[in-house]
């Protein structure tokens, strides 16, 4: 099982969504920005990493909202989904194709990674009046 982490950034109601590269697996989905725990880092650590290497950001890791375990037919993931907050920097993007500020009511107008679908369930349900 593989260790990944992600953020979940609010800013005016809204939430950050990025796109996946077509050449990686799940290609072209949308995800919340993060990546894969390395040996010897934290899973705080491992996300401040990839926010400043996919975005060039400074990240600012709160709580746990919520982890899932899935199983996709290449591997199985065990995903925890930070609140965070930016402490720096403007998003650019420097590894996605693409990246949006959403409310949970424009959730359905993206093709999200399936093991973001349960999260996406409690933000709507937490956050749909927002």
């Amino acid at each position: 099982m593989v260790e990944v982490v992600a953020a979940l950034i609010w800013e005016n109601n809204r939430f950050l969504i990025c796109q996946r590269p077509g050449h990686k697996a799940r290609g072209h989905l949308w995800e919340f920005v993060g990546g894969k725990v390395e040996p010897g880092e934290t899973k705080e650590q491992a996300l401040i990493r990839e926010c400043r290497e996919e975005l060039d950001i400074q990240l600012a890791v709160g709580e746990v909202f919520m982890d899932v375990v899935h199983q996709y037919p290449d591997i199985t993931v065990h995903l925890t989904l930070f609140h965070a907050a930016i402490a720096g920097g403007t998003p650019r993007l420097l590894e996605h194709e693409a990246m949006a500020w959403i409310t949970p009511g424009e959730i359905d107008e993206y093709d999200f990674c399936p093991a973001d679908e349960t999260i996406l369930a409690r933000i709507r349900a937490e956050y749909g009046s927002r």
